[in-house]
Formats: C-alpha cells, structure tokens, sequence
C-alpha cells in the first residue's frame, strides 16, 4: 500500500471524513468518497484498501498531530503548570480544529479489527501515560498538590476534551485557545498547592 502522504490521500480522507461525519460510516458508499475526492477509484484504492482504511486514517493523523505537539511541548522543559496549560490549550485547538474527525471516529470506532483497535489504544496509552508523567513529577516536586491523584487529573482534563465535538461550534462565542486556556485553568486549580494556614 502507498504511503499516506501527498494532496491526493489527504483529499480523499477529507472527502471521507465530510461524508462519514454527514451520513455515517455505513451510509456512505466508497463510490461517494471517490466522487466527492474528485479522484478515480484506482486512486483511492493506491492509498487506502478499504473504507476501514479510510476511518483508522482519520484517527491515526489526528492522535500524530497530537502526540507530536505533546512531545514538543514536554521537551520544551517548562515548569509544570505552564506545561500542563500548553498541552490543554494545544490539545483543545487540534480537537477543534478537526472536530468532524474526532466525531467520526468517535462514533465510529467500535468498527476497527482488533490490531487496529489495538494501536489505537496504544496511541491514547501513551498519550495518557506521557501527561500523567508530568502531573505526578510535580506532585513529587510539591509544585501541585497530591489531593488528587494524577491519573483522575488527567482523565478528567482529556474527558473534557473529547466532549468537544458533542458541544463545540466554530461559529460559538469562544475561540479554541480560549476553551483551553479556560480547562487548564479549571485544572490547574484543582491541582494547586495548599496554601500554609498562617492564621494566628
């Protein structure tokens, strides 16, 4: 199969990811996809072998974009609150940014074969796994509290990220760095140290 690179594989996922996200997974022929991609069928099936295909792409370029900017902004050597804001408000702006990919695969994803499902889950692992890293760092470090424990920090703080496509419009009151800045802000809060009682 041909690497997955180039104008005409990324016009044919976004052709797919418009009918997917429009009709549904099943609804949508590869017949549409090809005329709506503007390509012929022999191009479609050049990149993608099947309509699975096509829906494990949706998903794998998302979490590659994602998990790329999660290891810039971890290498960049931040303090941990500015660390953990950069990757909400990171994060909140990709899922915005494709919100017809995160709803697709969302609801489509109980569909992929079992080594699909598998690197999926590997994928949303180590992204899990690599943030958690940062809180309890910081929670060793006394930079945030340990009242709650970091890995229900993180699955709440990704939890409401990927709630995003059930409520979010671009046309809304609230740009995409803003939500974020919002979340991490809600976070961090509950993730700041306990002030010293110095009263009397």
């Amino acid at each position: 199969m041909a690497r997955r690179t180039g104008a005409t594989s990324e016009r044919i996922v976004g052709a797919a990811v418009r009918l997917f996200a429009a009709k549904g997974f099943d609804a949508t022929t590869v017949q549409e996809v090809v005329d709506a991609a503007s390509v012929t069928k022999g191009a479609l099936y050049h990149y993608f072998g099947s309509k699975d295909d096509l829906l494990f792409e949706i998903y794998r370029s998302l979490i590659g974009r994602q998990m790329a900017d999660l290891d810039r902004i971890v290498a960049a050597g931040h303090d941990a609150a500015t660390t953990v804001r950069h990757i909400l408000v990171s994060l909140v702006e990709t899922t915005a940014e494709s919100v017809d990919e995160t709803a697709v695969f969302v609801r489509e994803m109980h569909r992929l074969d079992a080594d699909r499902m598998a690197s999926f889950r590997a994928e949303r692992r180590r992204y899990h796994e690599t943030f958690r890293a940062v809180v309890e760092q910081a929670q060793e470090a006394g930079e945030f509290s340990s009242a709650v424990p970091a890995d229900t920090a993180v699955l709440i703080a990704l939890g409401v990220v990927n709630q995003l496509p059930t409520w979010y419009r671009p046309d809304g009151p609230k740009s995409p760095s803003r939500l974020g800045e919002e979340i991490a802000d809600f976070i961090l809060a509950g993730l700041r140290p306990e002030r010293p009682d110095v009263r009397a």
